[in-house]
């Protein structure tokens, strides 16, 4: 089965800038400044216009509005729609702290009523136009820069041919491609429409001279050692820069990160988002919220445990055998939806329809308020309230032989909701592409995980649930 991959990326959302010799840095500076500044200038601006004048409070605020936006998140790449969506995103929860800090400490009282919600409008404005005016110049931008940096690519294999179409597809990307270099014949090649195959492994030397060539990328598999020596050998006469792109990258890093074991350079395949401060954060923005939403929710769990216990004989609370944490089992909680409480080695999924649903539980599941008392098992330290859904250990063992990289997403704790849930993969999984698909989007989350992205999650959860009915 050909590999799926979301079509609407995690990273879009993580907003991660883009490093190494991908980047560039007139442009990179460039974005790095402008949210900050043009918050601060905005703030100053409304200031003056209010006020009559700059006042220290604004000033104040200004120092503290710079620090907590810089540097600014990359815009370049995402379409006109996601950039209004970041911006507005960003500015949401940057204002939301804001006024927190400014009732918490009294200091909001020092400023104007009509600046700030002036200033609240304005702010996200001024983002959004600046940004779309750094469009503008970025062609300029990097004509300032001199003529296109040329590159090669040495293996006209997958990960190459992925490279090269990353390279093409960027906008505003300094990099031109000339094309590959491989000693297989035609037949062996994995053809692309990006660029043309130049010569042989033998040729290069003479054509990163004679070209001035300033990027070349080693896309040779590991077994071709002796070959790679070779051609890093010749091109000491060079002056171009060189960087390896091993064929293990086929096989999508996890949080891929280098590191050293006993003094030896190391390269993580796949590795948990979730270690050292990381682990802290995500641990303590579960506990801090779900305490909050538990107490929020109380009445109306109290209300829901009622409503079961009239509707049909049976417990309140559904408890079934989960894969957590490294696939441990874990016992997770659900109110009780039907009138069976499976949990042996065949569980049939929930279907549209079914007569094992009560009249509570249709409701229930329709809504997901089923899996409210999962709260308790995020604050147990069994789940996180964002991460890969758990599923049923009986279905965990059919799907772990079908579906490659499946265990993966075991790496981290379960989820009350996930990347999957809000793009659509929530309910009932019918067939074997469905459930690839969901578990290509818990990769994803693995890959791009950030704070933001959690926040971004549970966000749309909510306006998922008021608009989908998936779960039956």
């Amino acid at each position: 089965m050909a590999e799926a991959h979301p079509i609407f990326s995690a990273s879009t959302v993580s907003s991660r800038h883009a490093n190494g010799p991908l980047g560039n840095n007139m442009l990179s500076a460039a974005e790095a400044i402008l949210d900050p500044a043009v918050l601060t200038l905005s703030l100053w601006f409304v200031s003056v216009s209010i006020e009559g004048t700059l006042l220290p409070p604004y000033l104040i605020l200004a120092v503290i509005v710079f620090s907590i936006t810089f540097p600014g998140s990359s815009r370049l790449q995402s379409s006109f729609k996601l950039l209004i969506f970041h911006v507005l995103y960003s500015w949401f929860w940057v204002a939301l702290l804001l006024f927190f800090l400014g009732f918490a400490t009294g200091y909001i009282s020092q400023f104007s009523s009509e600046a700030l919600v002036t200033w609240l409008w304005v702010a996200p404005l001024s983002q959004i136009g600046a940004h779309l005016a750094l469009r503008s110049a970025a062609p300029y931008l990097l004509m300032l820069q001199g003529p296109p940096q040329r590159a090669v690519i040495l293996g006209m294999n997958e990960q190459g041919v992925a490279l090269a179409s990353r390279i093409q597809e960027t906008r505003y990307s300094k990099i031109e491609l000339s094309g590959f270099f491989d000693d297989r014949n035609q037949g062996r090649l994995h053809q692309t429409g990006h660029s043309t195959l130049l010569g042989r492994l033998r040729d290069v030397p003479d054509f990163v001279k004679e070209n001035r060539i300033q990027f070349i990328y080693l896309s040779l598999p590991m077994a071709s050692q002796p070959r790679i020596l070779h051609v890093l050998d010749e091109l000491k006469d060079t002056t171009a820069s060189i960087y390896f792109v091993p064929d293990m990258f086929i096989t999508d890093l996890i949080q891929g990160r280098t590191g050293t074991v006993c003094g030896t350079p190391v390269i993580s395949v796949c590795e948990s988002p979730f270690t050292g401060s990381n682990g802290a954060i995500k641990r303590a923005s579960d506990i801090i919220l779900s305490l909050l939403i538990l107490l929020l929710i109380s009445p109306l769990l109290l209300v829901i445990a009622i409503a079961i216990r009239l509707d049909s004989p049976g417990p309140v609370i559904f408890k079934q055998r989960r894969y957590g944490l490294d696939g441990e089992e874990i016992v997770v909680y659900k109110f009780r939806s039907m009138r069976v409480c499976e949990d042996g080695d065949t569980i049939r999924q929930a279907e549209k329809g079914d007569s094992r649903v009560t009249r509570i539980g249709a409701f229930l599941r329709g809504n997901s308020l089923d899996e409210l008392p999962q709260f308790i098992n995020v604050l147990q330290g069994r789940m996180s309230i964002v991460g890969p859904r758990p599923h049923a250990v009986a279905h965990n063992e059919i799907y772990r032989n079908l579906i490659k990289g499946y265990m993966i997403r075991h790496k981290v704790k379960p989820g009350i909701t996930g990347w999957a849930q809000v793009n659509g993969y929530r309910g009932e999984t019918r067939t074997l592409a469905k459930m690839q698909a969901r578990i290509d989007h818990d990769l994803d989350y693995l890959r791009n995980w950030s704070l933001r992205l959690d926040l971004h999650i549970i966000l749309k959860t909510i306006l998922v649930v008021l608009r989908d009915r998936a779960a039956y």
